[in-house]
Order: structure tokens, then C-alpha cells, then sequence
């Protein structure tokens, strides 16, 4: 088994509450349904949409983190799949593409100490 990071990019925040609320529950069956597979290593956090951005040479400071197209990343998750194919199919039941939104699913690397 290997780990990957999902990394959500929301879509449109819901307009409604009882959408919110569906939208929490929908989450919560999805990461249900991953820990019955026994591939949820790490239900991760929500993140907050500000931030700060340090890059380059000089260290320079900007408001952030706002990718191409406004999104930006909303949370993480921690998974153990078989290999990339499997961590892409996992994915396919996260509720944020009801929103719009993304799943990064990127390959966690072992560094030898």
C-alpha cells in the first residue's frame, strides 16, 4: 500500500444552510465509506481560505493562497491505496465535485533518513 494526500479546491460555498448541512453529511458518508475500505490514514482539517504566500529568492510576502482560477485549497486527506489508480478511483466519490470543486491526489514520498 502506498499514502496519497488528497487536496480539495472547492467549487461555489453552498447557498443555503440546509445545503451546507447536506453537503457536511454527503462528507461524512464519503469519509464513512473510506474507513470501511481501511484506506483512511488521516481525515485531515479543514483549512481557512486566507493565508500567506512566502516564495523565492527574497522571501516575498503575498497575500494568498489563490491558484489560477481563484481556488484554493479548502482541506486534506491522508489515504493508503494500492497505487495511484486505486487512490484516483477513491476519489471519484467525493462529495466536492457536487460544487464544482477538485480532488490533487498526490503520492506521498518516503525520504531515507
Amino acid at each position: 500500500m502506498s499514502t496519497y494526500v488528497y487536496l480539495f479546491r472547492n467549487g461555489p460555498r453552498p447557498a443555503t444552510a440546509a445545503s451546507m448541512q447536506q453537503q457536511m453529511q454527503d462528507w461524512n458518508v464519503w469519509m464513512k465509506e473510506l474507513r470501511a475500505l481501511n484506506c483512511l490514514k488521516d481525515a485531515g482539517q479543514p483549512v481557512a481560505p486566507e493565508g500567506k504566500v512566502v516564495k523565492g529568492l527574497r522571501r516575498d510576502v503575498a497575500n494568498g493562497p489563490v491558484l489560477d482560477g481563484g481556488q484554493v485549497v479548502s482541506g486534506f486527506l491522508v489515504i493508503e491505496a494500492r497505487d495511484i489508480d486505486q487512490a484516483v478511483e477513491l476519489s471519484r466519490g467525493c462529495p466536492i465535485f457536487s460544487s464544482d470543486g477538485s480532488v490533487e491526489i498526490r503520492p506521498v514520498m518516503t525520504l531515507s533518513s
